[in-house]
């Protein structure tokens, strides 16, 4: 199983978003990026494109952007270099998903859509027809360490129906448990946060997802 590790990370807390790069370089060569705009969710979360330009230059990122505003974040971590760019369903119409996607694909990178815990994968077909993967995000958008919501494992078992040579990502209270459910239903990529970096045997606990 593919298993991304997330940082998600306090604003300006910029020594936690370091900490957590020097332990995904070891685990794997992708890392994703929770940023969060206080408006889309309750929090906010760390969020500075120059700094990672710094300190984030041996892995490939995908930056998941919990924003009311995609289109000019997108634009400032691609810049630094993003691989994936993930946007959410709620915050778009056929318009900025077209040019959201253009953007992303004139940097060369991928374009990926989230849907919230409540959102159904149905409920805006011409947005959704537009995208290659998807992100199934488990868990209300902002805060790490929340418990998955076993609903949406008929969320991803749907879209794995509707649209099956995409590629799923799963995200949010991902476990050893919530992760094999998660696959049987269809998903692609595990993404975990807390799981990981709480763990006092990192490695261990990557292991044990990546081996489901």
């Amino acid at each position: 199983m593919e298993v991304i590790p997330a940082i998600n990370c306090h604003l300006n807390d910029t020594e936690c978003v370091e900490a957590k790069v020097k332990t995904a370089e070891i685990l794997d060569g992708w890392v994703h990026l929770d940023i969060a705009d206080g408006r889309f969710t309750y929090n906010k979360t760390w969020n500075s494109p120059e700094e990672w330009r710094r300190f984030g230059k041996n892995l490939n990122l995908e930056v998941h952007l919990m924003v009311e505003e995609p289109l000019e974040a997108a634009r400032e971590w691609l810049l630094v270099g993003a691989k994936r760019i993930i946007v959410h369903l709620e915050v778009l119409d056929l318009d900025l998903a077209d040019r959201i996607i253009a953007l992303v694909k004139q940097y060369k990178a991928e374009p990926i859509l989230a849907f919230n815990p409540e959102t159904r994968v149905d409920s805006n077909p011409d947005i959704e027809s537009r995208f290659l993967s998807f992100l199934v995000l488990c868990v209300h958008p902002g805060l790490a360490g929340q418990n998955f919501l076993p609903l949406n494992l008929e969320k991803i078992s749907a879209l794995k129906k509707m649209y099956p040579q995409a590629t799923i990502e799963v995200d949010g209270g991902v476990n050893k448990d919530t992760g094999a459910l998660a696959k049987k239903a269809g998903a692609n990529i595990l993404i975990a946060a807390s799981y990981i970096f709480e763990s006092s045997n990192l490695q261990g606990a990557y292991q044990e997802l990546v081996s489901l």
